[in-house]
């Protein structure tokens, strides 16, 4: 059992550290406790902390606490028996007695202990309990199964922990690596961790109470939130959390009641590019009662919500036995929806209280809230209410809300158009008839806009319709009767037409939409966006065949050219030309680019 504890519990040896601090920081909080009501624990008022004795050149490192201690009898349970939490059995005991003021003790499985033999040939532990009467102990091994014991030596009351280190484990004898693991894993542990390095001189002016404790001891998101600075927060995100900048807006989460955790929260200003791929690593970090567990905890967040960067701590999570990863459980997913609400709540407050910030983060985050659309259907209505698209009208940010508000008298539609960038979204001439009618159009420019599109169907019992797709239904009975005149008129043209591209083409009709362009190509409704499928050829998939409508514009000087060329080579070669045209319009190249080249040069040499 020891074996499988030592070799195959633990995935990273560094974590011993972790373990053997946090068993310190239990030993104090119980001394604590029990000093409230017995005199004789801590008489003298101690300074309550732990010390890291370091000695490279013997290779040894020893963690002491001047905490409870144990005497033999505890120590010979405690450390002779496996999974037996001297912690756990604490807080037990407290409970059965109808205590409820229980001290938030860190040690829950009584294993953290041997995590020592990961890095250690053998392993002392002098200890001297607490109160009057009490006799030192001492407990050593080698990790082989087998312990021996005598009184020791030891005069303090409190625990030392001697590690004697392996040959190829001699770093963590080295200030450094201490100095980083604490730094890490156990900055914000309530007492003072100090370090001591053999052979190390101390400064000729530097007094022994002058010594600086490795960890900061200051957990921000234990604190109320009005008592913390906002240059605090900005220093913690910043070196702790390493984000860039100032954060856009921070979030100081108290949760009580049936869940109960806390959790800092920093929404940023921006974000490497690294962040917009859904496949990365993501997630918050989290710390269980001030101790570090890991990072990139993806359970506590949606993927959509990577862009956040914070930390969560909470005495309820439920960790694995080496306390390394989550299990899967409803608190991690009360937590996760808690959370997630939490930050919508907070960005919608930032829309209408701070329109200027939003902005901001939807000029630089935006598309994360767009796969957050697309794959979170539980918040999918909040997260519609904070979609933002550039418009036709001014190029501002506009949501769905502010363009159906502002909605001229008639319009019975929200008009979007998807294009690869907002100048080619701008000169199509899909939007002629909706400039003409002085009604707006929202673009989806953004790669995940290509995606988000065909869920896009309505808002608030209001039809989305896309410019470049099928009928804008936009025409007056009058115009529609105009509409099948030009059929009949132009139907020899529109053969024409139909058969010349009758391999790339699905029909060749008249149309209203057009005002100023002589053509333009549109698709059924249920179509892939044309700038979509230029996107996933790029990414080398295989993207079904889907012909597109040529619309003409009947009143248009080219088109009544066309339809009155009675030279059939000429007629077909202009043909060719305002097909060319039209796939330029909409950024997509010419089925032939050469011979579209060719002629527009015979063209203006004619």
């Amino acid at each position: 059992m020891l074996d499988l504890v030592i070799h195959s519990l633990y995935s990273k040896k560094e974590i011993f550290l972790r373990e053997l601090i946090s068993n310190g920081s239990d030993a104090i909080d119980r001394a604590k406790y029990l000093a409230l009501t017995d005199k004789s624990i801590a008489p003298e008022a101690p300074e309550w902390q732990l010390t890291l004795r370091a000695d490279a050149t013997a290779r040894t490192l020893t963690i002491e606490d001047n905490g409870l201690g144990m005497s033999a009898e505890e120590m010979e349970e405690a450390l002779g028996t496996i999974a037996k939490s001297g912690s756990k059995a604490f807080a037990e005991a407290l409970r059965e007695g109808k205590e409820t003021n229980i001290p938030e003790l860190i040690g829950k499985f009584g294993v953290g202990f041997y995590a020592a033999f990961m890095v250690a040939d053998s392993v002392t532990v002098e200890s001297l309990r607490r109160g009057e009467g009490q006799k030192p102990a001492r407990w050593m091994s080698a990790g082989d199964g087998a312990y021996t014991m005598d009184e020791g030596t030891r005069t303090a009351p409190g625990t030392a922990i001697t590690l004697h280190l392996r040959e190829d484990q001699a770093q963590f004898a080295e200030e450094w690596t201490l100095r980083d693991l604490v730094r890490r894993y156990s900055d914000f542990i309530a007492y003072p961790i100090y370090l001591e390095v053999e052979g190390k001189e101390r400064k000729a002016d530097e007094k022994p109470e002058e010594r600086k404790p490795l960890n900061t001891m200051v957990a921000l998101w234990k604190r109320p939130k009005g008592e913390v600075k906002a240059e605090e927060y900005e220093a913690f995100y910043r070196q702790t959390l390493r984000g860039l900048g100032e954060p856009l807006k921070v979030l100081h989460i108290a949760a009580e009641g049936t869940l109960e955790y806390r959790a800092l929260l920093f929404i940023p200003k921006t974000v490497g590019m690294e962040m917009l791929m859904p496949g990365n690593k993501h997630g918050l970090s989290l710390y269980v009662r001030n101790v570090f567990i890991g990072d990139e905890i993806e359970e506590l967040t949606p993927s959509w919500l990577r862009f956040l960067k914070g930390v969560v701590d909470s005495s309820d999570l439920p960790l694995n036995v080496s306390r390394e990863m989550l299990q899967d459980d409803a608190v991690i997913r009360k937590i996760r929806a808690d959370l997630t609400n939490r930050v919508l709540k907070a960005l919608a407050e930032m829309a209408k209280e701070k329109p200027e910030d939003f902005e901001a983060f939807t000029a630089a985050l935006g598309d994360f809230l767009k796969e957050g659309f697309h794959s979170d259907w539980e918040n999918k209505e909040k997260i519609t209410e904070l979609l933002r698209f550039k418009n036709l009208k001014d190029g501002a940010f506009t949501g769905l809300r502010a363009y159906k508000d502002a909605m001229p008298e008639g319009q019975k539609a929200i008009y979007m158009l998807t294009a690869d960038t907002e100048q080619a979204a701008r000169q199509s001439p899909c939007l002629e008839q909706l400039k003409a009618k002085g009604y707006d159009v929202l673009f989806l420019t953004s790669p995940v806009d290509q995606f988000i599109a065909g869920e896009l169907y309505d808002y608030d019992k209001t039809p989305i319709v896309f410019a470049d797709k099928g009928d804008l239904g936009l025409d007056a009975e009058d115009a529609k009767q105009a509409l099948e005149t030009a059929k009949q008129t132009l139907k020899p043209t529109l053969e024409a037409f139909a058969k010349r591209l009758e391999t790339t083409v699905k029909e060749v009709r008249p149309t209203t939409r057009l005002t100023d362009s002589p053509c333009c190509l549109v698709q059924d409704p249920n179509a892939l966006p044309p700038s979509m499928r230029r996107m996933m050829e790029a990414m080398g998939q295989s993207v079904p065949e889907d012909k597109r409508i040529l619309e003409l514009n009947p009143e248009h000087p080219l088109i009544k050219a066309v339809a009155a060329e009675a030279d059939e080579t000429r007629r077909d070669e202009a043909i060719d030309l305002l097909y060319g045209q039209a796939c330029l319009a909409e950024g997509t190249l010419p089925p032939d680019p050469a011979r579209f080249n060719a002629l527009v040069a015979q063209l203006m040499s004619r």
